[in-house]
């Protein structure tokens, strides 16, 4: 039986499986604020691991009113999928054990990668997690410290992440979709080395709500990748996206996407904290 675990499976052959695939619910992720469960997904001896998302067991948010949390990390798919971006793992919105929800792609994490979930932090770690926190005399080459913080001993501590060409894909599309809520935990590196973001449900927001904890290319100029990427978007966005894109959002969110895009290709630079709202999210990881 072929399973994603072992095998490379192009995109179009995941999406196809999660979309009509039998999907099987084997677990509750019970940390998660709303209902997510872990599953497997099988379509013609194709196997593959898979979080689940019912619609049904969001709570509601009072800052996002409109569409569903599940609608919107379909988007972020979308949206990355149309800019060339190729951060978010294959999603599709289907039919589960607890009627209509999210169904993404699990990734495999790095077995070598460390955790920063834990607090404390002893000593700098071998091998920092692409985010992460290290003690704040950390300055190892190929690092960005985000900001300085306190572990729960009163000790100083840095956050940091990876001086990464794809995070730094990942800070442009969080720009894109304003996504409120990038924490270092949403940030996931594959067994393969491929580097994915996850948990958009909070993201298209119109009004700047950019919560990250990917600040560290704030001001600079962006790369000519990512003016390519934004292009390709900004086109897509004129040439059918936004029809796509208005079965999970409001009309105002899509119009507000493609401002954004327009305006990042305008100033010509990584945004910068606004002040408006805190910069990075509670919990961090």
């Amino acid at each position: 039986m072929q399973t994603d675990e072992h095998d490379t499976l192009d995109d179009a052959t995941v999406v196809e499986v999660l979309t009509r695939g039998e999907l099987e619910v084997e677990g509750r992720l019970v940390a998660a604020s709303n209902a997510s469960f872990l599953g497997r997904v099988s379509l013609g001896g194709v196997v593959l691991s898979c979080i689940y998302k019912p619609v049904a067991g969001e709570r509601p948010l009072w800052d996002f009113p409109a569409g569903t949390l599940a609608g919107r990390e379909v988007s972020a798919r979308l949206v990355s999928e149309a800019g060339g971006f190729g951060v978010v793992p294959p999603t599709v919105l289907r039919e589960g054990q607890f009627g209509v929800g999210m169904c993404q792609q699990w990734i495999h994490a790095d077995p070598g990668a460390e955790t920063a979930a834990a607090v404390t932090v002893p000593e700098a770690p071998e091998r920092p997690d692409l985010v992460d926190l290290v003690p704040h005399d950390f300055r190892d080459p190929g690092w960005i410290a985000v900001l300085e913080a306190e572990d729960q001993h009163d000790r100083p501590v840095l956050l940091v992440h990876a001086d990464h060409d794809r995070l730094r894909t990942m800070a442009v599309l969080d720009a894109v979709i304003n996504n409120a809520d990038r924490k270092g935990g949403h940030v996931l590196r594959g067994a393969d080395g491929s580097v994915y973001g996850c948990d958009h449900g909070v993201s298209f927001h119109e009004e700047p709500k950019l919560r990250t904890v990917l600040w560290g290319w704030a001001g600079e100029r962006l790369r000519d990748v990512d003016r390519e990427m934004l292009r390709e978007l900004g086109a897509r966005c004129r040439s059918g996206l936004d029809d796509v894109l208005d079965r999970h959002l409001s009309r105002v969110e899509v119009n507000a996407l493609a401002y954004r895009v327009d305006k990042l290709l305008q100033d010509d630079v990584m945004p910068r904290p606004e002040g408006r709202w805190p910069m990075i999210p509670w919990p961090a990881f």
